[in-house]
């Protein structure tokens, strides 16, 4: 019996569009670096869905997520990052960005590399990637084929849709940027993002495995 593309694409896409960490964060460095920003995150992202695809492959994710003492230190890591993130964005939110460099678009610059390297351990701290592509991953693949090409298309499809739509997330942001940037309107967006990485680390932090 082959792979059933339809049935996995459905989960992939309900998955992927539902809002969290990975969707906060792109929208925040959309603002603050404007397009580049948020597809050098969404980009980041994805490279730590591939490190993912390819623990799950070779079954690495599985143990980990096997693992109490490691899942729960991920766990702990992956909030602490965000709860940082959160408080960066409600303390610009307050001060207002004005010691922060702007484009001439008006929008803080954010350097490509630092949006990347947000964007991967964004999602390489986050235990829920690992129980992702440990447990759901495996239902799709079929009974006697070889699991490990089968969970590396898989997965590789999953990053490819998820770049998708964190692209358009950064690119609409982008778009709207001349009223986004407006002073009272963006950091009122600032702060809202950074309840929401907040709120999501406190969440991910105190939630039971």
């Amino acid at each position: 019996m082959g792979v059933d593309l339809r049935v996995f694409l459905g989960v992939a896409v309900v998955v992927i569009v539902t809002p969290g960490p990975d969707t906060a964060l792109t929208v925040r460095n959309a603002l603050l670096g404007g397009r580049r920003g948020g597809v050098f995150t969404a980009a980041g992202v994805v490279s730590g869905q591939v490190v993912w695809t390819l623990a799950a492959s070779a079954g690495i994710a599985a143990v980990l997520a096997a693992s109490r003492p490691a899942f729960t230190a991920l766990k702990y890591a992956g909030s602490a990052y965000l709860i940082y993130l959160g408080i960066q964005s409600l303390v610009g939110a307050v001060r207002g960005g004005d010691r922060a460099p702007r484009t001439s678009r008006g929008s803080r610059r954010l350097a490509p590399a630092m949006a990347l390297r947000q964007g991967v351990i964004s999602n390489l701290a986050n235990p829920k990637s690992a129980a992702f592509f440990t447990s759901l991953l495996p239902q799709f693949v079929p009974a006697g084929r070889a699991a490990f090409p089968v969970l590396l298309a898989l997965g590789l499809t999953y990053c490819s849709i998820t770049l998708v739509w964190l692209s358009g997330y950064a690119v609409v942001v982008a778009r709207f940027g001349a009223a986004l940037g407006r002073p009272l309107v963006r950091r009122a967006i600032e702060a809202l993002t950074g309840v929401v990485l907040t709120a999501l680390g406190l969440r991910l932090a105190t939630e039971r495995a």
